[in-house]
């Protein structure tokens, strides 16, 4: 429907409804400081192609990836998509910006999400896989609304070595289900297990950390795992899939539900979307897994056909009965992963956690031989991501290094206290040894520009 503003007629008819003389009074409960003023200082009215142009100089002002060379993780990295995966995504029978509704009418979507749902299933080490979620931290949420009505406990102890802005996304989710959050700190890099044996309890409904953690350190599954189901909770685990060459996967360390940030298999970084999240559970909760899930069956033929199942927790029932009423998928990113996973196979995932794991080693060892850098976490192990202390703030530091055409990683002053000066660097496999090396010798520069990189280390030491 085209726009149609309002007649005068018409907003006076609407004024006389609700009893106002004027327009001025509809907006008298807002703040004078937060109207706009009557008169705004508009430029004059301008062409279609001044307008474009206006907009292409702005736009010339940032610097996207193609000409940084990118270090930046926390979440979302830049491994390279084959050009195969949108190529095949991209085709006109999968342009569809919402889950089918009509099943018989999209066994190609179906089949195309129930072999999503198959190799997420196999990457998790679980038996069962939803069509995907919206991101990773709304699966975090959900997972945790799983766990909650399995148990019929509301306390979960998370822990602070998962990512921040995950756990203020639960916490959100947290204050209309009454779920209660205990924090578990990080000691070293990696979650305190015996913090969390000493917090949990009968009224545990669940243990979450990440695999690897915001920090990019690997995490004792088993062990947290071991914790959770001694007093009968479930262990959920939010689970990088890009590490699952190299790393075992969270189901078959006793993870009951594992989830996860699915932006690395096959979907561009996009900076801030789309991306999907991922779940996958145990059989024994399957019909509290939120979202749709695609079953294969037989028509009435015998021929192999697919369904939306379970559909009756979420449309059909009544909502309060059910879970989640989260009803929707990612599903042109999902069948991107599908593409993506199937092109790289067991081997090519293999190898690719091995590109990663030796690339992020040698970005560890070169930078700590920068003066005045260390290593935050110089005993525990790590995959494509680690955290290096600078003798100068890393936001001005991380500034300069753009300067030089780095992304160098993500500062860490006010989302992770007692590492202010910490920068948390990623390595994908699209980092060559080349581009660590110009890395470590801009930040040596820097340093020595900002007059903080010849600080003896053993003075740094005593100072802390």
């Amino acid at each position: 429907m085209s726009y149609q503003p309002h007649t005068s007629e018409d907003v006076d008819r609407m004024l006389a409804a609700l009893g106002l003389d004027d327009v001025d009074q509809l907006f008298q409960p807002i703040p004078p400081d937060l109207r706009a003023p009557d008169d705004l200082d508009l430029p004059r009215p301008h062409a279609e192609q001044e307008v474009a142009a206006e907009l292409g100089r702005l736009a010339a002002r940032n610097r996207h990836m193609d000409e940084l060379t990118c270090f930046l993780g926390a979440g979302v990295y830049d491994h390279y998509v084959p050009a195969a995966v949108w190529y095949l995504a991209g085709r006109g029978e999968f342009a569809t910006s919402y889950t089918p509704y009509q099943p018989e009418m999209s066994q190609g979507v179906l089949q195309a999400l129930f072999e999503y749902q198959t190799l997420i299933s196999e990457l998790t080490g679980l038996e069962i896989s939803n069509a995907s979620l919206y991101d990773g931290a709304s699966a975090v949420a959900e997972a945790a609304t799983m766990a909650v009505a399995a148990t019929r406990r509301s306390e979960l102890l998370v822990s602070a070595a998962v990512a921040p802005r995950v756990r203020e996304l639960l916490e959100t989710y947290s204050q209309g289900l009454d779920i209660k959050l205990v924090e578990v700190g990080a000691l070293d890099g990696h979650t305190d297990l015996e913090e969390v044996r000493g917090k949990a309890s009968d009224q545990t409904a669940a243990v979450l950390l990440a695999q690897p953690n915001f920090f990019g350190v690997v995490e004792d599954v088993a062990a947290a795992a071991g914790l959770a189901h001694g007093v009968g909770a479930r262990m959920l685990v939010t689970f990088d899939p890009l590490t699952a060459g190299v790393l075992e996967p969270p189901g078959r360390l006793g993870a009951d539900i594992v989830v996860g940030e699915g932006q690395g298999l096959g979907n561009h970084p996009n900076f801030g979307g789309p991306a999907f999240g991922f779940l996958a559970c145990r059989s024994e909760d399957v019909r509290r897994l939120p979202g749709r899930l695609v079953g294969e069956t037989v028509d009435t033929v015998g021929r192999r056909a697919f369904v939306l199942t379970l559909q009756a927790r979420e449309q059909h029932i009544r909502r309060e009965k059910a879970t989640s009423n989260i009803c929707t998928n990612q599903t042109l990113n999902a069948i991107a992963a599908a593409v993506y996973l199937t092109w790289l196979g067991p081997r090519g995932l293999e190898e690719l956690g091995q590109l990663c794991l030796r690339g992020a080693g040698y970005a560890a060892d070169r930078l700590a031989a920068v003066p005045g850098v260390r290593l935050a976490f110089a005993d525990q192990p790590f995959v494509k991501e680690f955290v290096v202390r600078l003798p100068a703030d890393p936001a001005e530091v991380s500034r300069r290094l753009a300067g030089h055409g780095l992304l160098a990683g993500l500062p860490l002053a006010g989302l992770a206290p007692g590492l202010e000066d910490g920068l948390l660097v990623a390595v994908t496999e699209r980092r060559t040894k080349e581009d660590v090396d110009r890395l470590a010798d801009a930040l040596g520069t820097v340093l020595a520009d900002l007059g903080a990189g010849d600080r003896p280390r053993e003075a740094e030491e005593v100072a802390r």
